[in-house]
């Protein structure tokens, strides 16, 4: 069986996505699956399935729910294994899965490896940030009620899902053809106006396919929305690369890497 929360929370198998029915059942196995094995504590889970006002019974509901999910998970098993045992320990409840049947583990493996190829090896970094990107399905946990855990780490995922992407661009513009990554890389500014390593990347790949005046109109976009939104300029980070695309700095030029 294959967990996943990069998207909608629910198992995998016999090759088929199963979701997990009832949102408070659904929520408990997204809190036991982010925690990646640590034993979550039962006054947790309440706060994370009925927020600041559990019901008197809360004890006995909790424990209704984890049977429920046990069964649940029991169900999805397709007959090659047995599903993975849900724990009952003094400091709390543990799913007790293997590391590599989590799609957020999954992902950030892809990562790990790409992070330490890109030195010397950025074709190959680029395929495995790919691989990476390729396992999300929408945003996190899309289907889980907003807990302070679960809640929590959809903000820390989505945030390394656009650092991930920021990279892959970013390899892409060196790797390959820059004219490959300048529409995903409007998407992405269009999405998120204020991330400006975003910008740069769009500036830089633009320059670099000879279209040197809608790279400095992309700045001019960015910079007007800032003073005009947010009564601030661009970072300085961003003017330097304005400054570089402007001069025709030489730095800017692609510099060849071995695959």
């Amino acid at each position: 069986m294959k967990f996943k929360v990069l998207g909608s929370v629910g198992v995998e198998s016999g090759g088929r996505f199963h979701g997990i029915s009832g949102s408070r059942q659904r929520t408990l196995l997204a809190s036991l699956l982010v925690s990646t094995g640590r034993p979550v504590p039962a006054s947790q889970l309440y706060t994370e399935l009925w927020g600041e006002n559990p019901p008197p019974t809360v004890e006995n509901s909790l424990q209704a729910h984890v049977y429920r999910l046990r069964r649940t998970l029991h169900g999805l098993a397709d007959g090659t294994s047995e599903p993975p045992p849900l724990i009952t320990r003094a400091s709390g409840y543990v799913l007790d899965i293997r590391p590599e049947d989590l799609d957020l583990n999954a992902f950030r493996e892809h990562t790990a490896r790409a992070r330490a190829a890109a030195p010397h090896h950025p074709h190959v970094a680029y395929a495995s940030l790919e691989e990476a990107l390729n396992l999300w399905r929408g945003s996190p946990l899309q289907d889980v009620a907003a807990g302070p855990l679960c809640q929590s780490v959809t903000l820390q995922l989505e945030e390394e899902y656009l650092s991930t992407l920021e990279e892959k661009l970013s390899l892409g513009i060196d790797c390959d053809d820059p004219v490959r990554v300048i529409g995903e890389l409007k998407r992405v500014s269009t999405v998120h106006p204020w991330r400006e390593r975003v910008t740069e990347m769009l500036m830089l790949a633009l320059y670099r396919c000879g279209r040197q005046a809608e790279a400095i109109e992309a700045y001019n976009r960015v910079r007007s929305r800032l003073v005009d939104e947010l009564g601030m300029e661009p970072s300085q980070q961003l003017e330097q690369r304005f400054r570089e695309v402007l001069n025709q700095a030489p730095s800017l030029r692609l510099t060849p890497v071995a695959r």
